[in-house]
Formats: structure tokens, sequence, C-alpha cells
């Protein structure tokens, strides 16, 4: 299990306000439109449902009684709710929410940690599309992978995906403070970003889809980070000094 920290940052010449705009973005959707997680009714509304996706069509379900297997406690869970904006927008409108403050949490770390150096490299502008066009595409290889599935997907890790899809190309050496395997340890992005994405692809296949994980959107953001980081950079010049292939094989760096 690797669990990044932070990253370097001195080479860093803009301030990442999309980034944080991005950030800000997802809280204050999880804190006041989904009411901490609690409003289902919105929720259900917004998020991406597949079969909406291939139909082009809203689906809307009754409500239902749930019982908790571990308590035998019955509740009422919401049925998919009347999207009042296209469907296919939701595509879109999903990766700004969140299903719970631990999702939100781990997803804003990770965006927080590596999308401000995309965004410099980048500029704001471009980022911002990348940004969104990686997590359109992730949302998509969920839906194109969930033919048919009335199960609605949400969250931001699919544009996140591309955004470490990104760094990897564009910051293979950069050295990132992590939590490997219980230690807190450094090392280059290409091992603590090879091993993000290793395990998405072996939990993908181990799980088989029954953990309620989206791991196809984390999978098809990733490439296609990977695919349109350099397209996007194309013009942008790197720092005068390149970290990486200053300290790329010394491993000296400085600590934001």
């Amino acid at each position: 299990m690797v669990f990044p920290l932070y990253d370097d940052n001195s080479d860093r010449r803009t301030l990442p306000v999309v980034n944080w705009a991005f950030i800000a973005i997802n809280i204050l959707v999880f804190v006041f439109l989904q009411g901490m997680g609690g409003n289902d009714r919105f929720t259900y509304a917004f998020s991406t449902v597949p079969q909406e996706i291939t139909t082009g069509r809203d689906v809307v379900t009754p409500d239902r009684t749930v019982v908790d297997p571990g308590s035998g406690q019955s509740y009422l869970q919401p049925g998919l709710q009347v999207t009042p904006i296209p469907v296919f927008l939701t595509l879109l409108t999903a990766i700004f929410m969140h299903g719970g403050f631990m999702h939100l949490a781990g997803n804003m770390l990770y965006l927080f940690i590596f999308g401000d150096n995309i965004e410099d490299r980048l500029g704001h502008f471009r980022y911002a599309i990348f940004y969104l066009l990686t997590g359109l595409i992730a949302s998509l290889s969920h839906v194109f992978t969930n033919l048919g599935s009335e199960i609605p997907s949400l969250g931001a890790s699919g544009a996140i995906s591309g955004v470490l899809g990104g760094y990897l190309l564009l910051f293979p050496k950069r050295r990132v403070t992590v939590f490997l395997f219980r230690m807190l340890t450094e090392v280059p992005a290409y091992v603590a970003l090879g091993l993000w994405i290793a395990m998405q692809i072996g939990q993908s296949y181990l799980s088989g889809g029954r953990d309620g994980v989206a791991y196809a959107a984390h999978i098809g953001g990733f490439i296609a980070g990977l695919a349109l980081v350099k397209v996007f950079a194309i013009g942008r010049n790197p720092p005068p000094v390149d970290y990486d292939s200053r300290f790329g094989s010394s491993g000296g760096y400085g600590q934001q």
C-alpha cells in the first residue's frame, strides 16, 4: 500500500489557482449540495448512471426499503431521481461529487499533491481543460464497462487519475514522500504512481467489480492523462532549472 504525503514544489512558478478552485468546488458541493453525504436525492439526480448515458434517457426508480445485514435495521434508500439537466452532463457533474468524507478527503489529498505541478507546466486554462477532459474520458470508461447498469457512479478520482498519468509522464523522477508498507520514505514518482496504477489494475481483476469501486474510471483516466498531457504541454516550457534532470540520479530535493 502506497500513500503519498507531499512532493517537491521548489520549481513551481505559479500559484495553482485552478487546482485550488477544483478542490474548493468539490468540498462545497459535498458540504452544501450533498449535505455532507446525507442528501441522497441530489446525489442520485446528478451522478452518472451508465444506462442513462447509453440510452440518452433519464432513468427514475422508486425508493426501496433496505435491511442492513449487520444490525438488522431497515432504512429507506432513495431510487434514481429526476435529472434536471441533459443526462450526458452527468458525466461531468459526477466528478465533483463524493460518496462520503473519506472518499472526498483521499481524492483531494491526491489532487492537492499532484495537480499543482501539472497546472504549473500546462498553464491555468490548459490545466482546467485537461482535468475536465480526462475526467470525462474516465466517466465514459466506466460507462462502457457497465453497459445497462442502473448503479450510479460519482467521484473525482477519474479526473485525478488523469492528473496522475500526466504527472508520471512529465515528472517521472520527482521525489515523493510516501507511506510505503507502513514506513515513511521517499521514492521517485514512477515508483509511487507505478504502484498506484498497478494496484488499480490488480484490484479490478481480483474484485471483478463487486467492491463498488469504479476501477475502469481510474484506469481510463490514467491512460487518458498519459496520452494527452504532452499534447497539452506543446509550447509550454519547463522551469529554467529542470528538477528531474538535475536531481534524478542524486535524489536531492527541497521539501515544500
